[in-house]
């Protein structure tokens, strides 16, 4: 199977228009300020020094994120896995970090890029409690870049309709797949992990 080079692309993509590159905003406005307020969701990317690429799910109350100023928002981090990719990419590598923010019901989602760094300062995380709990981290991102995305992934994908659910029982719990997986841990089942999650928020 041949692979496309850099020359392919403009023969197969046409140049995007004035509006797409315009709508790229220097910093948070209003706008982009209010959806994420209402967005209890967001995928972090980060890169590390080897050049190896990290995606992770981020979520909490709707406005989780917060947006300390146009050109700057706070993300608590919260109990997860422990791996700290993010983390680590961020603190080796070169900082740099997107975002994609969702809004449940609303199909355009907003991206947001900056630079990160890593603050434990106690006032900070005090002033982040949710769910009962300090976040063991703050993540501050100076924000260069945000901009909306169009909806037509998420159109497509019907990700927000009603119809599209898939019932939880279709798959495995988590701790049934590792354990298949990796022969670690119980296999227990997905009300038990569930169970479990609800005292780790």
């Amino acid at each position: 199977m041949s692979e496309l080079a850099a020359s392919d692309l403009p023969t197969i993509y046409p140049e995007p228009s004035p509006r797409v590159i315009a709508k790229a905003r220097p910093e948070i406005d209003a706008h982009a300020r209010k959806f994420i307020a209402m967005s209890p969701f967001c995928v972090l990317a980060t890169s590390g020094s080897d050049g190896s690429v990290d995606a992770s799910p981020r979520g909490g109350n709707p406005g989780f994120v917060s947006v300390a100023g146009p050109n700057q928002l706070l993300m608590p981090d919260r109990s997860g896995n422990n791996r700290i990719d993010s983390f680590r990419n961020i603190v080796q590598g070169s900082g740099f970090v997107q975002l994609i923010f969702f809004v449940p019901g609303i199909d355009e989602t907003l991206r947001v890029g900056g630079k990160g760094k890593l603050s434990a300062e106690p006032e900070l995380l005090a002033s982040m409690e949710e769910f009962g709990k300090l976040p063991r981290a703050v993540l501050r991102i100076a924000v260069h870049e945000a901009y909306f995305h169009c909806g037509k992934a998420l159109m497509r994908s019907r990700l927000w309709a009603q119809d599209a659910r898939v019932e939880r029982a279709v798959m495995p719990s988590i701790a049934e797949v590792i354990h298949d997986q990796t022969s670690l841990g119980e296999p227990e089942s997905q009300a038990v992990v569930e169970a479990r999650y609800r005292t780790q928020l």
